[in-house]
This record gives C-alpha cells, structure tokens and sequence, in this order.
C-alpha cells in the first residue's frame, strides 16, 4: 500500500517501528543527530504527502488498465500471461512467461529505453539481496525504485517470468508496449503475422 498511496510522486516509501531507541537512532540518521524524530513524522514533505493520496486512485487506475493492456499484448504474442486480460486483478503486477533469458532481457531493455529517466542506460544481470539468482530491472523513474511509475523486473531462471507492474499513465504503457514491438519486429523475435487486433 506504500507505493500506491504515494501516489508515483512520494520520494520516500516506508515506515521505522520498533524500539524507541532504536526509532529515535534510525531519525537521527535521516535527519540530523539532536534533531531526530523532533523534525516530525513527514520531513517537510506534507503537501507531496497529501498530494500523492489525492492522485493515488488515478494512478492506481491508469496502473490496472495498463497492466490489463500488457497481457493482452503479450497474450496476442502467444506467452502465458498471468492473470489473464480482463479477469480479477488482486494487485498492480503483471506476470509475463517468456520461457528464454535472451527474451527476458530484450523485454527489459526496451522498457528501459522507453524510460522518462535513464532511458540510455543498459539492463544487465545482477545479484540482489533475498534472490537466489541474477534479476534484471528495467525502471527508469522519476522517483528511484518507484516500480508504480512502470517498470518490470525478473529472476533470470527458469521458466523466465517477467513482472511488470506499474504504469502512471496509461499513454506511457502504450509507448513503451510499441516500441516493445518494433524492437522484437526488428530482430525477428515476433512475426507481422503474430500482432493481431486486440479485442481490450
């Protein structure tokens, strides 16, 4: 509920609870030793607060009906798409079967370059903390590790799922989604004969 409340315009996105001791040191830490939790729960940020709970259901919105458009898209491709297009959704993230790491990363790469921020930057494997196996992250977002403004991310093994999951507007799903196209188009990965009409 963090992400989406912040509504993709919150800079921070967590919360510290424990011992008082231990609060009140993790707020020195973000503030200033002496000041600590005395700045206040917010750090300056009330109105970007407020603000990102005023957009937070459009955002969440344009998210669902991106996510709705991308297994579409990836259905009509013949990968397995979970959930399906217009079915139940429980969250904002979209899961992807792709079945190939070269695919994986092809798939990361061009969001990556379809990206507000960072779009020059390559996607290349990495370790991460709590995930046995390399993952790949494409999010080129205003707000860094903002996954709601739209990104997609996967643990390079097998059967190479994908999770795609955000989306502020639903404008920037559709770019990223043709440029996907005419990237895979290009190096012969898909078919003309695979881009059917969508019926979503």
């Amino acid at each position: 509920m963090i992400k989406n409340l912040g509504g993709t315009i919150v800079p921070t996105g967590g919360y510290v609870a424990g011992d008082a001791e231990l609060v009140e040191m993790a707020c020195s830490r973000l503030t200033s030793p002496g000041i600590g939790s005395s700045a206040g729960i917010n750090f300056g940020l009330g109105r970007l607060i407020l603000q990102g709970l005023f957009l937070a259901p459009q955002i969440v919105h344009e998210s669902l009906k991106g996510a709705d458009m991308v297994a579409a898209v990836f259905k009509n491709l013949g990968f397995k798409v979970l959930p399906e297009p217009a079915t139940y959704r429980s969250d904002l993230i979209q899961s992807v079967r792709l079945n190939n790491p070269d695919l994986v990363q092809k798939v990361c790469q061009s969001f990556q370059n379809s990206s507000p921020v960072d779009s020059f930057l390559n996607v290349v494997p990495s370790s991460m903390d709590g995930y046995d196996s390399k993952l790949l992250m494409a999010g080129g977002t205003f707000i860094e590790g903002s996954t709601s403004e739209f990104s997609a991310d996967a643990p390079l093994r097998d059967p190479y799922n994908i999770f795609v999951q955000g989306g502020s507007h639903i404008a920037h799903i559709k770019i990223a989604l043709i440029r996907l196209l005419f990237d895979l188009l290009e190096e012969k990965l898909i078919s003309k004969d695979s881009l059917l009409p969508l019926s979503t």
